[in-house]
């Protein structure tokens, strides 16, 4: 997660512009829950959006994520007077000495699974997590323009094809491989853990919810808003470092990567033009649930 730790990324953009979750998906992961409700843990909580959907839920609630930046975006996003439950602190998912062996009963992770150390992670959740008790780590990868497949063309071949004028060499690997895959490269011990269940969806470009699978996250969007969420993705911010002189066109400079997209997607399709013109987005995603056994 050093990405968000760097000089670069805003945390505020990241709170502003990231897609939050439906009620479905919490209410999946709820409906597989068995037991008591008194401890979730939100491991690489970020700014705070799934511990404080799911306060209302469980007696208490812990946040924790190893960039210091996040856990101020969740402390000024998240009222006390509003969420009396909800705590927040900076640490690493593979290390949390401060909770008690089986203590937990819910441990999630919406966004960040692909960023742990699993050989360390393991046997740490192991630890906190009472028996019976909820693995149920979800991750979603790029979105799809649902009515414009040359736009979304274009927005892949930025995003993962090789140069270094393009995104594809700034993304953090093994992490992109596993939310592009859907997280099916995270694979819970079959000795601690059974009842393993995914969900996924596919999207597809032939219009909304033309995709495979179960859709939890879609938006519409103004295209400007767009172009925020897209400069907060990690390899925007490798490529940032990489061309310090290339500002965006909004802070007065020559254009960024994203002003380039963008203009070669407007090039082909009329209704890019407009940075006021609504979009209807879809994000492939991918839900895994466990049960300790």
């Amino acid at each position: 997660m050093a990405t968000f730790a760097k000089c670069t990324f805003s945390h505020a953009s990241y709170a502003a512009f990231r897609p939050s979750y439906p009620p479905s998906l919490y209410n999946t992961v709820l409906l597989y829950h068995r037991g008591p409700k008194y401890l979730c843990i939100d491991l690489g909580c970020g700014h705070g959006v799934v511990a404080r959907a799911l306060a209302p839920e469980f007696s208490s609630v812990v946040g924790t994520d190893p960039s210091k930046g996040m856990i101020e975006q969740a402390h000024s996003s998240t009222p006390k007077d509003q969420y009396p439950n909800v705590a927040f602190c900076c640490a690493s998912a593979e290390h949390m000495p401060f909770l008690k062996d089986e203590s937990v009963d819910l441990v999630v992770a919406g966004q960040a699974a692909h960023w742990f150390d699993y050989a360390a992670l393991f046997p740490e959740i192991r630890r906190i997590m009472r028996k019976g008790g909820t693995l149920a780590f979800w991750g979603y990868k790029d979105h799809i323009f649902v009515d414009y497949p040359r736009a979304t063309e274009i927005l892949n071949h930025y995003a993962y094809s090789p140069g270094k004028d393009l995104l594809g060499e700034y993304w953090s690997q093994p992490g992109r491989s596993i939310v592009q895959n859907k997280l099916r490269a995270i694979q819970p011990p079959s000795t601690d853990w059974e009842d393993i269940r995914r969900i996924e969806y596919e999207p597809d470009s032939k219009g909304p919810a033309s995709g495979e699978g179960t859709m939890f996250l879609t938006r519409k969007l103004k295209l400007g808003e767009c172009k925020e969420y897209i400069r907060t993705w990690s390899a925007f911010h490798g490529w940032q470092e990489a061309h310090p002189g290339m500002k965006r066109r909004s802070a007065g400079g020559i254009g960024d990567v994203i002003d380039q997209m963008f203009d070669d997607i407007a090039n082909v399709v009329q209704d890019f033009k407009d940075e006021e013109k609504v979009v209807e987005i879809e994000w492939g995603s991918g839900l895994l649930m466990a049960r300790r056994k």
